[in-house]
């Protein structure tokens, strides 16, 4: 279903200049390769070394802004291509006065542009759409275009957690990650009825939980 666009949209996020680190705009992809690059210092960002989680595909901010508020001593960085889900998520970290999360309205395949190489000590991939159609494979977020990004963004001991409500997906990811050199662990088919530590919920883990469907939880850890 397509999302009608909110009224003011260009204005609000105006408004939340202060915590969008990037606004990708569509001319972009008209800019040459060495033009593309705006990376960001998160010591001048943050105004501290503290160390940057990303999420890839934050949607409206519930799971970032959570984290961001339970965890003041890491930075946070939460991507969205979509700037009509993304200014919910930033006007919700206005409200709340966060002080150490910053948004990207990009797409994915363009982080490299924004994050500097080796600054990202985690990675979250929280319910992103799993393209179950096989022509569409190359937008998974797992897919090996999409973790070759990931490698250069992690530290050394960086690590991804992705959490999904579909066992195609999961398992998809599973096979990727494994093949691509990452080391899997805390690896679950029922995250809720597991040992594991759940810090925080998205909206779509309450609600597909709340329905009797269990969540894949994974953490991969590049191999040394």
């Amino acid at each position: 279903m397509r999302l009608r666009k909110k009224k003011n949209l260009e204005n609000r996020i105006l408004d939340c200049g202060d915590i969008l680190a990037i606004y990708e705009q569509y001319d972009f992809y008209k800019l040459q390769e060495e033009e593309k690059f705006r990376l960001i210092e998160t010591g001048k960002v943050f105004g501290n070394n503290n160390p940057t989680f990303l999420e890839i595909g934050c949607g409206k901010g519930g799971f970032i802004t959570e984290m961001a508020t339970l965890h003041p001593e890491i930075n946070f960085l939460a991507a969205e291509r979509i700037s009509n889900v993304l200014i919910c998520a930033m006007e919700k970290a206005l409200q709340l006065g966060l002080q150490n999360v910053k948004f990207l309205n990009c797409d994915a395949a363009n982080l490299c542009y924004y994050i500097k190489a080796n600054s990202i000590s985690r990675i979250f991939l929280n319910f992103s759409c799993p393209w179950p159609k096989q022509k569409y494979a190359n937008q998974r977020l797992t897919n090996p275009r999409f973790l070759s990004i990931y490698q250069k963004l992690l530290t050394k001991d960086g690590d991804i957690i992705q959490k999904t409500d579909s066992p195609q997906m999961f398992e998809y990811s599973v096979e990727q990650l494994s093949q691509f050199g990452f080391g899997l662990f805390d690896i679950s088919c029922d995250l809720h009825n597991s040992k594991i530590e759940n810090e925080v919920m998205t909206e779509y883990e309450k609600y597909f939980s709340g329905i009797g469907k269990p969540i894949f939880r994974l953490a991969a850890k590049l191999n040394d």
